[in-house]
């Protein structure tokens, strides 16, 4: 494993240590009336692959890039499909795309991730994309936090608001 995978891994990890934090959303503003929203709680477990990326630049080890590719269960029920840039093994960045059923709802959505770690302290913030919801899940905004186990298995915990149906 070189260098620029490692780094990864160790982004990766950053949620599962303690301190790990994630951002505080607001709910879309719009000059017109909003639906009413409730907030919500959702955590299961995902599977993740992380492939290797050719980088932009070649000649700088520091950068490093991944596809990722999850599969949701519990509360979220579906797949995701991202990009991941890192730079050595103080941060990344990334986005993907999950098409899943979140407690009844079918739709789309995306999540941006960012995650630091500033002289040993970890900083993890993953919240939805404004505007990304389509489907049921149109007008979901919140954040999600990841929980890395010493044994290597992934879980979620995600907070988020939706329209209510009428």
């Amino acid at each position: 494993m070189n260098d620029w995978m490692i780094g990864m891994a160790v982004a990766l990890a950053l949620s599962a240590l303690p301190g790990a934090a994630s951002a505080q959303t607001s709910s879309p503003s719009s000059t017109s009336e909003k639906e009413p929203s409730m907030s919500h709680h959702a955590s299961g477990h995902f599977e993740v692959k992380l492939k290797p990326l050719p980088t932009y630049n070649q000649e700088d080890n520091q950068l490093g890039r991944m596809s990722i590719d999850k599969q949701f269960d519990g509360d979220l029920e579906g797949t995701s499909k991202g990009e991941m840039l890192n730079f050595a093994r103080s941060g990344y960045v990334a986005i993907e795309k999950v098409s899943a059923t979140l407690k009844g709802r079918t739709g789309t959505f995306a999540l941006q991730h960012n995650a630091t770690i500033d002289h040993g302290k970890p900083h993890l913030n993953i919240i939805v994309v404004p505007d990304s919801g389509t489907g049921q899940l149109t007008g979901l905004t919140g954040t999600m936090n990841i929980v890395i186990t010493s044994d290597g298995k992934h879980s979620y915990e995600f907070e988020y608001t939706l329209p209510d149906t009428q």
